[in-house]
């Protein structure tokens, strides 16, 4: 278990121009966080890998016994299965997560709760891998998908970034797919280089 010994870091996000991340940081100072340790990225949606000041956060802002706060866990992660891993990284790097709706992993009703959510996040992510797999099993009983696909469709292209999103192993998803660990890489990263900012 990590100690609270360092500083309080936090982060905001929004996911459009529009909107005022003003709101997000008036909690977080209201929880104890220095307005100049606060990180905000700003119409940049949760769905995407990449959000550069979250990057820089995690790079160069966050020690070991700090202590990550964030509005709600929302603001983290793409999904809950994505926001429970890198709960979990944080920690095991020795960095605490605070969030202001309850989560806290420096006391045990907060690790408790994270426990709990991480039981939900990986049963949704067994649901969707079953529903994927049985639709492709499917598929292949009645001759539509068969043999080892040489390029991916779009339907396919899209479902490897579904499957990762979810907590996928990118072997698991070649195996599911039929098709090679290296073309499911070269999708993630022609997907990640090209992706527009999205407006939500």
């Amino acid at each position: 278990m990590t100690t609270n010994t360092g500083r309080l870091i936090g982060y905001a996000r929004v996911s459009t121009a529009e909107q005022d991340e003003a709101y997000q940081r008036d909690k977080l100072i209201s929880a104890g966080v220095q307005g100049r340790d606060i990180y905000v990225d700003q119409g940049v949606s949760g769905t995407k890998t990449s959000r550069p000041a979250w990057d820089q956060m995690i790079e160069n802002g966050l020690q070991p016994g700090d202590t990550l706060v964030v509005w709600k866990l929302d603001r983290m992660g793409r999904n809950s299965g994505h926001v429970i891993t890198t709960i979990e990284t944080l920690v095991g790097r020795g960095i605490n997560v605070r969030t202001l709706d309850g989560i806290d992993t420096t006391t045990a009703t907060g690790r408790g709760m994270l426990g709990m959510l991480a039981v939900f996040a990986q049963m949704e992510r067994d649901f969707n891998s079953e529903r994927t797999r049985a639709a492709l099993n499917h598929k292949r009983e009645q001759g539509i998908v068969g043999g080892r696909p040489r390029s991916l469709d779009t339907k396919q292209a899209k479902l490897i970034q579904r499957l990762y999103d979810e907590g996928e192993k990118v072997p698991d998803i070649a195996r599911t797919l039929k098709c090679s660990r290296a073309t499911v890489y070269r999708y993630l990263s022609a997907k990640q280089s090209t992706e527009p900012t999205p407006v939500d």
